[in-house]
């Protein structure tokens, strides 16, 4: 006999399902599955444009810095103000060195053509020794110039950013302290990045009183040369160390991944709120389409056909939106990158204006995050239309209902939450705060249908038949109530939690304004760069005092130390603060008694959490000129200005300790009845047409921080919106499911007496019941997950801290208006159940 034919499994009806159902029925809904895909093209597009602004700003920065650091086995770096170029004669002649390179980095500011300062980088190098070490820098002399004018004092050699900000200018102006100097432009260099221009290292110093100092030794060693030896062999001055070239690079890299991944999760909180609009729009397409399921269920397509069948249009959804969001994404970065220069806030990439780098890899990733996220919310109506009776839901009985959740979920993942947000942050990223935010609001959520519950058990029956039948059945139907308060809930719970985070951090920042600017007007010498080459000394300060109209003048002197060589460098401040700490300074706790022997300092907060400097701590403190002294912290005072730290001493330890005079910012008390612009304009002349000051008074810089801050959190008012432009959608979606299942109900009602108007009364009770349910519990979701963004996220990410304060009033607003949207949407999703289509639903049993 023969052996009977092995049998071959049937062809999966999925793609004739998609085909021939799917495709006409999202023809016949557009608006609906257009909407979900938008959603889903919106998280995808925010979070890849935020990805791709940030590593097209870091890759341009790298080049940039690699540029001009050149190829050398190590570099040899100080503090700020540099050290004694003697070194580099015993470094260029120890054997093992095979080339040697000084040069001098400056910010300085040039004048363009109008007279309006522009941010210049400044190189000093000596031309024959650097080219082979920093080809980029390497001046090339214009056609018809001199070949020696490489070598040239007076001459400088400009990138192309530098020309193009410039105006193609004949001579270079830079500031300087007073005045102005100014070099040929002799030809240029093939340094990409911000504008930079090359003068010869003896110009350069002469020009900026740099003599017998350099910033840095650029060091090659020949081939099988041990480099700790030869270091050892140096027997560095102390001060002096041995960098890698890309050292700078790094650090903006680490220092800046806490805001870059910030930005990224926010970004996700879009993808977050449309996985509850896709779970809406497909929950009310299972409800709009059970008959439908229920025939072909009959005619034998299987539960987990009809669970596959649902995931398949969910990823298709997905698919599409993201297809929709990455190109979304693209053009809003190329755009982003055009117009804001890749700073979205941070200020971490000063001067770069990177070209757009699309990754492939990251497309795919946040492509498929899209269809998962998709994906996840079609799960619970696949779930749904799995397990349709088939036989029963033909005949209009047995409808399924979502399964619930265990009791326990919401407030495990609740308790869950609170434990995730102790745990210290990974690499300087809190994670486990990310993962916080992300239980508190699962769990929430999972809590709903007990929360309902609860509320609605206190609620007393009330009289009216109308009322009492919308709570009775909000009462006796939570898996409904989940559906639609979940996506209220989820959607005003971010809103609050972006609302009192901003706001919470913008009146921080008011009242630290209020305490660090007393004074009636501000100048600063070089603002916005150039604080090394222009400043002001204590002669102008002198004459100053003297002017009508001016009551007092004080100034400080800022310069930028390095704590630790991997991480960037932290603002030295020196102005009068030891005759009062507290007035003159915001501080945050007790004021230690000053330590004999011990230089007295005050660390900002961020410094204090980045290198463990609490008040009490005693420390070496490196100033600009490379000298250490013993230091001891009287306390730790809020600055919201520099996020990689401050220390502050007084200005007569500064002086005694570095001999440094200069000055950088000036404050200026204005008599009663001085006009500012009048003071304003005697300074001016008395410090001359050059001179490198620049003047605000208080309020223009109160307004142009607030400015600056809310710019830097322009994003989380666009995702507030999205948030709850999602959520009444959902809203929606799901009521008009509800409406469409219950359409035998409200045929009952109608043939009971009901008319359409009291029908769609008791739908609009209903939405206003579990709008307000779902309003209450998502303020108070909203302010657990706002606690832990200002007193977990915000320490974790840039070490400081604030206040957690409530806009009472802004989210009252709030809820009425999410509220009120909410019936608003009910009663309109309730118009299907007209009392004569209703009626005939009733039909359909008989």
């Amino acid at each position: 006999m023969n052996a009977a034919a092995p049998s071959t499994p049937p062809p999966s009806p999925l793609p004739a399902l998609l085909r021939q159902v799917s495709w006409p029925w999202l023809l016949h809904q557009p608006l609906r599955h257009a909407v979900a895909m938008l959603a889903v093209a919106l998280g995808v597009a925010l979070a890849f444009s935020v990805h791709l602004i940030n590593e097209s700003a870091l890759g341009e920065f790298s080049a940039a810095v690699r540029q001009v650091n050149g190829q050398p086995d190590f570099e040899l770096r100080a503090q700020r103000e540099g050290f004694d170029e003697a070194l580099f004669a015993r470094v260029a002649t120890q054997p093992g060195v095979a080339l040697a390179s000084a040069v001098i980095e400056l910010d300085a500011q040039a004048l363009d053509a109008s007279g309006q300062p522009v941010p210049l980088r400044v190189i000093g190098l000596d031309a024959l020794a650097a080219a082979a070490l920093t080809p980029a820098l390497l001046p090339r002399p214009a056609e018809g110039a001199d070949r020696l004018a490489v070598i040239d004092p007076a001459a400088a050699f400009l990138n192309a950013a530098a020309a193009r900000r410039l105006g193609e200018p004949a001579m270079l102006r830079l500031r300087a302290a007073r005045g102005s100097t100014s070099f040929a432009v002799r030809g240029s260099v093939l340094a990409d990045g911000p504008p930079l221009a090359v003068l010869d290292l003896a110009g350069a110093q002469q020009a900026f009183g740099w003599t017998g100092r350099v910033s840095r030794i650029d060091v090659r060693l020949v081939p099988g040369t041990d480099r700790e030896a030869l270091l050892r062999a140096l027997q560095l001055p102390a001060g002096v160390r041995a960098a890698a070239p890309d050292e700078s690079a790094q650090r903006v890299s680490n220092v800046s991944r806490a805001y870059r991944v910030n930005l990224t999760v926010l970004a996700l909180v879009a993808l977050f709120t449309g996985a509850f609009l896709v779970f809406s729009i497909l929950s009310l397409s299972v409800a709009r389409r059970a008959p439908q399921l229920a025939l072909l269920g009959v005619l034998g397509l299987g539960a987990r056909d009809r669970l596959a069948w649902m995931l398949a249009e969910s990823a298709l959804i997905g698919l599409a939106g993201s297809v929709l969001g990455l190109a979304l994404g693209t053009g809003l970065a190329a755009l982003a990158l055009r117009l804001l220069a890749g700073d979205l806030g941070g200020a971490y990439f000063p001067g770069v204006a990177p070209r757009l780098q699309f990754s492939t890899t990251a497309a795919l990733v946040y492509g498929a995050l899209g269809v998962a996220v998709a994906v996840a919310g079609g799960w619970l109506p696949a779930r749904s239309a799995q397990r349709i009776a088939p036989a029963q839901a033909l005949k209009g009985l047995g409808e399924s209902h979502p399964q619930h959740s265990p009791a326990w979920l919401g407030p495990l993942l609740l308790a869950l939450g609170v434990l995730l947000a102790q745990v210290p942050p990974v690499a300087g990223i809190p994670l486990a705060a990310y993962a916080s935010v992300a239980c508190l609001l699962l769990g929430g959520i999972a809590c709903v249908p007990a929360a309902v519950a609860l509320l609605l058990r206190r609620t007393r029956s009330p009289r009216h038949a109308l009322v009492l039948l919308a709570v009775q059945r909000a009462r006796h139907e939570r898996s409904s109530a989940t559906i639609a308060v979940s996506g209220v809930v989820a959607s005003l719970a971010l809103a609050v939690a972006l609302t009192v985070m901003v706001t919470s951090f913008r009146e921080a920042v008011t009242q630290w304004l209020d305490d660090v600017l007393p004074a009636d007007l501000y100048a600063r010498a070089a603002a916005g760069g150039g604080n090394d080459t222009a400043w002001v000394d204590d002669a102008l300060v002198a004459q100053l005092r003297a002017l009508p109209g001016v009551a007092r003048v004080e100034g400080q002197r800022v310069a930028a130390i390095q704590l630790d060589a991997s991480r960037p460098t932290v603002a030295l401040v020196a102005k009068r603060v030891a005759d009062d700490p507290a007035r003159r300074l915001p501080l945050l706790g007790e004021l230690l008694p000053a330590r004999e022997g011990l230089l007295s300092v005050y660390v900002s907060e961020p410094a204090a959490s980045l290198y463990g400097l609490r008040a009490g701590a005693r420390f070496e403190l490196p100033l600009p000129d490379g000298q250490r002294e013993r230091a001891f912290v009287r306390a730790v005072w809020r600055d919201y200005a520099r996020q990689h730290g401050a220390v502050t001493l007084d200005a007569a330890d500064y002086r005694r300790l570095t001999g440094d005079l200069r000055l950088n910012d000036l404050a200026l008390w204005l008599a009663p009845g001085a006009d500012a612009a009048a003071v304003q304009a005697q300074v001016r002349a008395l410090a001359g047409p050059d001179a490198p000051l620049e003047f605000a008074t208080v309020g223009e810089l109160r307004a142009l921080s607030l400015r600056i801050f809310d710019r830097s959190f322009a994003v989380t008012y666009w995702l507030q919106a999205v948030a709850i432009a999602i959520g009444l959608a959902g809203i929606a979606a799901s009521f008009s499911a509800q409406v469409l299942a219950r359409r035998r109900e409200f045929g009952l009602l109608a043939h009971l007496g009901l008319t359409r108007a009291q029908v769609l009364a008791v739908v609009a009770g209903e939405g206003a019941l579990w709008s307000g349910v779902g309003v209450l519990l998502g303020l108070a979701l909203g302010i657990a997950v706002s606690a832990v963004l200002v007193h977990v996220v915000n320490p974790q990410s840039f070490h400081w801290t604030m206040e957690l304060r409530l806009p009472w009033a802004r989210l009252a607003l709030l809820a009425a208006a999410m509220a009120a949207a909410g019936t608003l949407t009910a009663w309109w999703a309730g118009r299907a159940a007209g009392a004569k289509q209703a009626a005939l639903a009733v039909k359909e049993d008989w």
